[in-house]
């Protein structure tokens, strides 16, 4: 018996799911390839694997002949009637021509060869099995890395997850059970290859929806989602039963399910928001626990903007760090979301800075001059065009030339003002 190469069986057959008749098949045809030289080159070989010892035979077909003149393609009447009694001229038999080292030899030739055609027949599970399944979420162990691409273990069958499908918060380690979306099955130089992902973010809802009963059973829908993976998620959702509040359903008792998903993703912060039709309160929600003062809709080059305005106090809170919680509600409402300030809530020194920093931008007033015409009461454009350059000197107290070159820049700007105004159909 072939001890070695019967635990090599059992251990792909239970491991991989692989059925014993397709693994004897695949070393048959992988031992026929790689074992010419040690068998010689005989017209036609086969190799025979014994499917209950393992023991590998190497059979060659010759031709009976009256005088043999080629060992490797013909017998001997009296040889072959010693193989089979009732051999006559030209008939073909079979004679053994295994190798008394064949064992050794075939075994370290075919090892590559083996390799491919198991991965093969995996790559044919992968095709049979998953074909059906993608936006699955799976379970597996972490095998190994190719570069910075995870393998995954599946059992029966090998996935990848490639590097940009990777939480780049997360970090893992050989043997390390994770699970993971089902984004994909591309089909490759080598067969089929199962892609999976932890940062798509129809993880996270594939997740809810196994978490949450009510989700699964339809009574809360999810209307949308946006995520930042490792760092952020949004998610909407709308309940289909006045007695259910979808966001209550996801959270769950004591936060329970929500912490389960949490724990799932490494800690990664989760935003349940209520869906509305409604832009504005969607907005509102979606911001969320940052109070707004007014939602304005608005239109900008033909696209609709939502202006959210939010007292001082909130604005950063609106924003959120890095500008996360305001990016992830625009994709979330799928439109462009500006916060800003009240400007109602500007203080005096605010509105001085501004008036400085505007007519500074204005031709060439310059800070130093815009400060002396803000601190003069020339707050605008306006305000100074509507003094005469001797006013406007005697009571910013600068020279009469300076006061001129600045009612000049502030005519320019007010014509080149009305002119983009005209321009505009």
């Amino acid at each position: 018996m072939n001890a070695e190469l019967t635990t090599v069986v059992e251990y792909l057959e239970k491991e991989r799911g692989i059925e014993r008749e397709t693994l004897m098949e695949v070393l048959e045809d992988a031992l026929l390839s790689a074992s010419r030289k040690s068998i010689g080159p005989a017209r036609e070989v086969r190799i025979e694997i014994d499917r209950e010892t393992c023991d590998i035979r190497a059979l060659a077909t010759v031709k009976v002949v009256e005088k043999v003149k080629s060992k490797h393609d013909e017998i001997s009447l009296r040889a072959a009637q010693d193989i089979k009694k009732d051999a006559k001229f030209g008939d073909l038999v079979e004679i053994e021509v295994t190798p008394k080292n064949f064992g050794r030899i075939a075994a370290q030739t075919a090892k590559q060869a083996i390799m491919q055609n198991i991965r093969r027949v995996e790559k044919d599970i992968i095709q049979n099995e998953y074909k059906d399944r993608i936006g699955d979420v799976v379970s597996g162990s972490v095998r190994s890395f190719d570069r910075s691409d995870v393998v995954v273990d599946l059992g029966r069958a090998s996935a990848i997850m490639p590097t940009k499908e990777r939480v780049p918060t997360e970090e893992y380690q050989i043997g390390d059970r994770i699970r993971a979306y089902i984004l994909a099955l591309q089909n490759s130089a080598v067969g089929p290859d199962l892609i999976l992902s932890r940062s798509h973010p129809n993880f996270v809802q594939r997740l809810f929806e196994l978490e949450v009963a009510e989700i699964a059973d339809g009574v809360v829908e999810i209307k949308g989602i946006a995520r930042e993976a490792g760092y952020r998620t949004k998610i909407a959702v709308l309940s289909h039963d006045s007695k259910v509040d979808p966001v209550g359903a996801c959270v769950g008792m004591r936060g329970i399910r929500v912490k389960n998903i949490v724990r799932e993703l490494s800690g990664e912060k989760i935003d349940i928001v209520r869906w509305s039709d409604d832009a504005k309160t969607y907005v509102v929600n979606a911001l969320s626990p940052a109070k707004l003062v007014k939602v304005l809709l608005e239109e900008e080059d033909g696209q609709p903007v939502i202006r959210a305005i939010a007292d001082a106090d909130q604005l950063s809170l609106a924003i959120g760090k890095r500008g996360q919680n305001v990016r992830l509600t625009a994709k979330l409402l799928g439109m462009r979301v500006d916060v800003r300030k009240d400007e109602s809530e500007v203080s005096f020194e605010d509105k001085v800075a501004q008036a400085v920093a505007s007519l500074a931008a204005v031709g060439d007033i310059g800070e130093e001059s815009a400060q002396k015409l803000v601190g003069a009461g020339f707050l605008t454009v306006e305000g100074i065009l509507s003094a005469s350059p001797e006013d406007i000197a005697e009571a910013a107290e600068i020279e009469p030339s300076i006061a001129n070159t600045i009612y000049e820049a502030a005519m320019a700007s007010q014509k080149a003002s009305a002119e983009e105004e005209t321009a505009v159909p």
